[in-house]
């Protein structure tokens, strides 16, 4: 197999179709924002007080 279809198979394999799904989701708070470029990654802030406690981010477009 070439390089570039070995390549684009394991692309593939990290990043499904970009379907839309529904979760469910139970929590307290909810926050939506916008992720801020940061070096090779990307960024959220979120308040304070949430520093210790569990989240779960939804990618949603």
């Amino acid at each position: 197999m070439a390089d570039k279809e070995k390549k684009d198979k394991a692309e593939e394999s990290q990043f499904p179709s970009q379907t839309k799904v529904k979760f469910e989701v139970y929590g307290e708070e909810m926050i939506e924002k916008e992720v801020k470029s940061s070096g090779n990654s990307g960024r959220i802030y979120l308040p304070p007080n949430w520093v210790g406690h569990t989240v779960k981010i939804i990618k949603v477009e």
